[in-house]
């Protein structure tokens, strides 16, 4: 009678966590084609990052303040703040690539190239004892040719800038999954969330004016695209991080598979947008490539994360030797 209850409570949390990661995806899916139509309307790529991150982030701590039963989320401890500003600075500049290198090429083909986030993600989960499989060496080879028939081959769609602009944008993705993933440990997805945002807002904002302060969105249709895009934003996050708590960053990035999906179909829909046989066998590459992680069985537990800064973790031994008891400390002193 134990197993089965065991299972049934394991197999509720696997479900949370797959509908949160899901829905990640489904939203996330959107946040190409909304920062595409803000780009196309006039916005620079520096103000649409920024301005949806700021919103974002200000409706987030606007909402944890004005609820009570939200403000237990504020708190945080001083090695997991640090852990999610770290990330949130990682984040910053790979949304900051993102949408640098989406206004040179295709929602959908920016979207497809993004994608190899999970392909990184296993990798850095090596540093947590992982080991590199056969599989993984496969899905990067597999993964090589789906880049190069997505933008090497027949494509008229972009051009290398952004094709790098959208690799490191993933890299620095699946690197602040991988450092979210030890804070979430035993912090909990909305607090994680809070300082996250945060930290990529404060990133943001920094390049923003570092850049020379380009426009505010120009006309109401770029401003509906950027209202649009921080929606996605805020529900994302929140979504993303409780996925990654229950399922592990490999596993949650795996089912974010998804949101190419969503990407394509909406950008055809919304945007026009077309792809060529040669882009679509790359596609399908890029989809097997990920797939095939599924392979690798020991990346579907979440291990204990290692020690990040041995000196916060190691007891540090007394300087002083103790000092000798006193004799009111001997029983025999005190029976005479």
């Amino acid at each position: 009678m134990k197993l089965p209850q065991r299972s049934s409570r394991w197999s509720s949390n696997q479900a949370q966590g797959i509908s949160a990661s899901l829905l990640s995806a489904i939203v996330l899916g959107l946040t190409a084609v909304f920062g595409k139509q803000a780009i196309n309307a006039g916005t620079p790529p520096f103000t649409v990052v920024m301005l949806r991150t700021v919103i974002a982030t200000g409706l987030l701590w606007s909402a944890y303040l004005c609820f009570r039963p939200l403000r237990q989320f504020v708190y945080i401890y001083l090695v997991g703040i640090l852990g999610c500003l770290s990330a949130g600075v990682i984040n910053g500049l790979g949304s900051l690539m993102y949408y640098a290198g989406l206004s040179h090429m295709n929602a959908s083909l920016a979207q497809m190239l993004y994608t190899i986030y999970p392909l990184l993600l296993t990798l850095l989960s090596r540093l947590d004892g992982y080991p590199i499989s056969r599989f993984t060496v496969l899905r990067l080879g597999l993964a090589l040719g789906a880049v190069y028939l997505l933008v090497g081959v027949d494509s008229g769609h972009a051009d290398w800038t952004g094709v790098l602009f959208m690799l490191g944008s993933g890299a620095f993705y699946a690197l602040h999954l991988a450092v979210n993933q030890r804070v979430l440990y035993d912090v909990p997805a909305p607090t994680v969330t809070l300082y996250t945002l945060t930290a990529m807002s404060l990133t943001v904002t920094a390049a923003y004016f570092i850049s020379g302060r380009p426009i505010m969105p120009p006309s109401a249709v770029a401003w509906q695209s950027v209202w649009l895009l921080t929606v996605v934003t805020l529900i994302s996050r929140l979504a993303l991080f409780a996925g990654v708590k229950r399922l592990g960053g490999v596993q949650t990035a795996l089912l974010g598979l998804s949101e190419l999906l969503v990407t394509v179909f909406t950008a055809s829909v919304l945007l026009g947008e077309k792809l060529t046989p040669v882009q679509w066998l790359g596609a399908g590459l890029l989809t097997a490539s990920v797939l095939l992680v599924i392979r690798d069985k020991s990346l579907g537990t979440i291990p204990e994360p290692k020690p990040w800064f041995q000196i916060l973790t190691t007891p540090v031994p007394p300087t002083f030797p103790p000092p000798a008891p006193t004799p009111a400390a001997n029983p025999q002193k005190l029976s005479e």
